[in-house]
This record gives C-alpha cells, structure tokens and sequence, in this order.
C-alpha cells in the first residue's frame, strides 16, 4: 500500500441512509499507518493518517459485494447494516518488508513497485472505531459453514473440523476477538483469536461478560480516576438493551435476503469512557439520528479533532467482511448466519439480566465486579 495513495475510485457508494456520499478527505500526505485496533480478520489493514477510514486489502469478490450492495435490489435490507463504503484504490508500491516494524502510529515504509498482476483491491470504508474515545471492540463470526462452494475438498474437510471443534457448528458463532479498555492504564487489552477458538458453547456467556464488564464499586471517597474495567451498571443496561433492538433489527434484515455469507463477522463497538458513555446514552434519550449523525461526520471542512469529540450514539454495530458472500435467488436465507445471530441475542439476553439485577442492588450506582 502506497503512503501517496491512488484516489479512490466508484465514488458515490451507499450510506446507510442509501444517499449518494464522496470519500472522506484523505489527510494531505496521503500517509496510512497499520489499524491499531484490529481485533480479527486478515493481518494487513491500515487506517488514514486522520484515523477516518480504513484500506483493506480485498478480494475481487468483497469489491463486487460492495457495488452490487448500491445496485442489486436483492441486497437492499443489508444497506442500513454494514459500514460506509467509499470505493477502491490502487497500489503504487508496496510495503518495504525490510523496514523495521513502525512504531504505533507512524507510517508504514513503502518503496515504489508495481503492483504485481492479480494483486488485491484495496477497499475504502469507514472505520467504525474512529469516534470513539476508548473502544470496546468485539469481532463475532457469524454461521455454520467455514468454507464457500469453491472450496478444495481438502479445505472443506479442514474447515469442518474447526467448525466442530470450536463453536461454530452448535451455536453459529465465534468470538474471533475482542478488546477492552483498562480504565486506570487508558489502554486496550486484547483477547486473542486463539482465546474464542478454545472455548465451548458453555463459556460463550462468560466470554460475553468479558467484553462487557460491569466497573467495580468505588470506595467512598471515589478515586480522582476510574478503576478497573467496565462501565456502571445502569450506563451498561440501557447500553445493551438498544443493541440488542439493533441486532434484533439486523436479524430481520438476513431473514429477507437470500444469500450465503462465509467468513462474515458482526462488529460491535461501545464506548468505555464512562462520561462519554453517558453523554451517549443522554444523546440517543433526546432523539438523536443515526443518519444524521453520518451526515455531520461528513462535513470536509470539519476538524478531525473536533469531529472524533463529538457526542453521538454510545456503542455501534454493524456486519463486516464478505469475501465470501454471494446472493443466491430463490434459495432463502442463510440459516447458519440467522443461527449465530439468534445465539447473539441469547447471550445478549442473558447479560442483560445480569446487569439489571446489579444495577437493582446498587440502586442504579456503579456494580459490584460481574
């Protein structure tokens, strides 16, 4: 990936208002640095040097998904769903592999090459985390099948087994990986991919409690600075409950699409600063808009700065990655994926009664570890 990058072409893609939309400006160096906060997926994704958008490496298939997503009335009801996408872009290098590894947030070292034939598309699309202070980010596979029908039988076989092995044939689901903020340090400790592949169906609540901890009591007099992890009770129920609608919501969108989706993931991100998380949740009671939300994000003479400050909706959810997502007329849905999604809103449904019930005996304060 060139750190003077190509302008994105197809222009114009779909927002989840499904209005027309050009990219985000790039910053003036063109410079891109490696995603700090990537928690699953392929190795390789960077982020614009303003930390705005995301370019990933992706296979001709995940470009055509993206502009047949504008275009095919087949996949309308995902519109709504799945991040902004803003068009592609071309290498004019590559990544110097002898560099030493950057530092966090400096720029990928990148020599003049061309690219070589039958090199990937890089995709443009927004990054979900940007405007967040402090991202609790959670990556779940979605669906029982770990393989498409171009599969080598060999790889079926071997994406059979993981199914089987991990959670992904019983439940639908995966927890690829995860992060969250340890609010006395102000950095994010990361859950490895290996982490969801070790665990049983019986240990998805748990896994699940772990991306969403409950903050630990304050002794009185409170500490000038937060503790520990999670966000206090009654932040984190109402925080839950409307992601939970969210994904019920999405789960009515799959139902009416007849596709395959393999490999894809549902993406949820909430905000770990419990002020800011608050403002949030004041921000969605008096009515606040997704879309307009989008809208004000889009303004180009607006300071990056003061764009990723700005108050809006507490948590995000949105379904990523096709690769390997194709519509298939007359087939109906995709049963393993609305699987994974009904296990979602189980395991949703289950921490949200914890939560409630702590934030009962605390009288709405700040819980007891959960």
């Amino acid at each position: 990936m060139s750190n003077t990058l190509a302008p994105p072409s197809g222009l114009g893609g779909h927002t989840p208002s499904s209005r027309s939309g050009g990219v985000s400006p790039m910053s003036r160096s063109g410079a891109v640095t490696p995603l700090e906060s990537q928690v699953g997926g392929h190795p390789g994704v960077l982020e614009s040097e303003d930390g705005s958008l995301l370019i990933k490496p992706a296979l001709q298939k995940e470009v055509d998904f993206y502009h047949a997503l504008s275009t095919d009335p087949g996949f309308s009801p995902l519109r709504p769903f799945v991040p902004k996408f803003y068009g592609t872009l071309r290498l004019e290098g590559q990544v110097d592999e002898s560099a030493p590894a950057p530092e966090p947030g400096a720029p990928v070292v990148v020599v003049e090459a061309a690219a070589p034939e039958g090199e990937k598309e890089s995709i443009v699309l927004e990054n979900l985390s940007h405007r967040f202070l402090k991202p609790n980010i959670l990556d779940i596979k979605l669906g029982t099948a770990l393989f498409d029908d171009e599969a080598t039988p060999e790889k079926r076989a071997r994406m059979e087994k993981v199914a089987r092995e991990t959670t992904s044939l019983e439940t639908g689901v995966r927890l690829t990986g995860f992060q969250v903020y340890d609010l006395a340090s102000g950095k994010a400790v990361n859950v490895p991919k290996s982490y969801g592949k070790s665990i049983t169906a019986a240990d998805l609540p748990d896994g699940i409690a772990r991306f969403f901890p409950i903050a630990h009591s304050a002794p009185a007099p409170a500490p000038a600075t937060p503790q520990g992890t999670g966000l206090p009770a009654d932040v984190l129920a109402p925080i839950l409950e409307s992601l939970r609608e969210d994904i019920a919501e999405i789960r009515a969108a799959l139902a009416d699409v007849h596709m395959r989706m393999v490999g894809s993931s549902l993406l949820i991100i909430y905000e770990a600063d419990v002020e800011r998380a608050r403002a949030g949740l004041h921000w969605l009671e008096e009515g606040g808009d997704m879309d307009e939300e989008d809208e004000d994000e889009d303004e180009e003479d607006e300071d990056a700065d003061d764009a990723k400050k700005r108050v809006g909706s507490p948590y995000i959810v949105k379904l990523i990655d096709f690769a390997h997502t194709k519509i298939v007329p007359g087939a109906g849905p995709d049963e393993g994926v609305l699987k994974g999604v009904d296990t979602v809103l189980r395991l949703l449904d289950g921490r949200l009664e914890q939560v409630k019930a702590v934030a009962a005996e605390t009288g709405g304060r700040s819980g007891a570890s959960a």
